[in-house]
């Protein structure tokens, strides 16, 4: 899992691109928030689940879904999985604009 304070290594896998960062948020627990490339929020959110002895397939579909930009089904798959997810461009510097971000 990563912390928020990692995300400039996935910025170097693009020279001067912009990429996309979803900021993930569990809705159980004490609102943890990890920000994450959309290759990893599947991940995550299986961890997640793991620590409370379950897993899940929605989450696969969780991170097609906001990786797609399909946000009205990845807010319903994250209320199943009481979790949030937010897209962040971040920009080749390192600054993510989350008021430029899509909320689910």
């Amino acid at each position: 899992m990563t912390s928020l304070r990692s995300h400039r290594k996935w910025i170097t896998r693009t020279s001067n691109q912009a990429v996309t960062i979803y900021q993930v948020t569990d809705q159980l627990g004490d609102g943890r928030t990890v920000r994450v490339p959309g290759d990893e929020i599947a991940t995550t959110v299986s961890a997640w689940l793991a620590e409370l002895g379950t897993h899940s397939p929605l989450v696969e579909d969780l991170a097609r879904a906001a990786r797609a930009g399909d946000w009205p089904a990845a807010h319903a798959i994250g209320e199943h999985l009481s979790v949030n997810v937010t897209s962040l461009p971040v920009t080749a510097d390192g600054w993510s604009h989350p008021s430029r971000g899509t909320q689910i």
